[in-house]
């Protein structure tokens, strides 16, 4: 190295050393000079500025101590902040977009294929028929609730005109067209208008019956319990005699109308009851 740099260097090396004292001389007084501040005010100023100086060293130290015991909770309450943040963005995508953004449009839905539909309507009848046929073929029934077996009765006669629309547009395979909606919507009349029959039998019961008809219709339905769960053969036999003999009188009085099938299964379970 050229002597003149060497002096430069060595120069420069020494005030930059003489300026770090400096400042470590600076330093180690600062808190000397600090506590002379403090002293100075408090000797001058007596007891009330020891008692301010005291206070506010105590409230110093009770914020230290409280900013310490808060600061895990203040910890997990930012934790949770950020993943309940998190959660609510990756929601909005999900759902089509950012939060704030309006979501894409939901693809329509395809159409259910016709001919699904009105085999789903087939089956749909197919239990309806079922239960009405359950209803006309038990005479217990038809004594509980006459009304739904009497076309007078209007929701009985609406229901009685549904079914029949229903039977009459009904195929054994799918027809297509105009045919297979206009019978789904036949069913789906169909099972209101039984549902209200059910409903409005149910409520009139035998209401309409003077006191002496409804003492006939209940004897009936003791005698047919008799005969049903009699272990006595001739006391089974002389029970349906006697309901079948009861149930005649009532039809032709027009107290009450017994379906045919009804009828039919009554002699069908009276010849069951003869022995053999």
């Amino acid at each position: 190295m050229p002597p003149g740099y060497a002096r430069a260097y060595a120069e420069g090396r020494r005030q930059r050393e003489a300026a770090w004292a400096r400042r470590q001389r600076h330093r180690s007084a600062l808190p000397f000079a600090l506590l002379l501040l403090i002293l100075i005010p408090a000797m001058s100023g007596g007891e009330e500025f020891i008692a301010a100086f005291l206070a506010t060293v105590g409230v110093s130290i009770g914020i230290v101590v409280l900013v310490a015991l808060a600061a895990p909770a203040l910890t997990v309450g930012t934790i949770a902040f950020v993943l309940v943040r998190r959660s609510k963005r990756r929601a909005a995508l999900r759902r089509g977009g950012a939060a704030g953004t309006a979501p894409l449009p939901a693809r329509p839905a395809a159409a259910p294929r016709p001919d699904r539909v009105w085999a789903h309507a087939q089956r749909r009848f197919h239990g309806l028929r079922t239960e009405y046929a359950a209803y006309e073929c038990d005479a217990m029934q038809v004594l509980r609730l006459p009304a739904l077996a009497d076309v007078s009765v209007a929701s009985t006669a609406r229901f009685v005109d549904a079914f029949a629309e229903a039977q009459a547009l009904e195929t054994d395979r799918f027809p297509g067209g105009t045919h297979a909606s206009q019978f789904v919507a036949a069913v789906d009349r169909a099972e209101r208008a039984w549902r209200a029959a059910r409903d409005a039998a149910e409520r009139i019961r035998l209401s309409g019956l003077s006191p002496a008809e409804r003492s006939t219709v209940e004897r009936v339905i003791k005698l047919l319990t008799t005969a049903r769960d009699s272990d006595n053969d001739a006391e089974r036999l002389a029970a349906y005699a006697r309901a079948r003999s009861e149930l005649g009188k009532l039809d032709k009085a027009g107290v009450l109308h017994v379906p045919l099938p009804a009828q039919t299964a009554l002699d069908e379970a009276a010849r069951g009851a003869l022995p053999a």
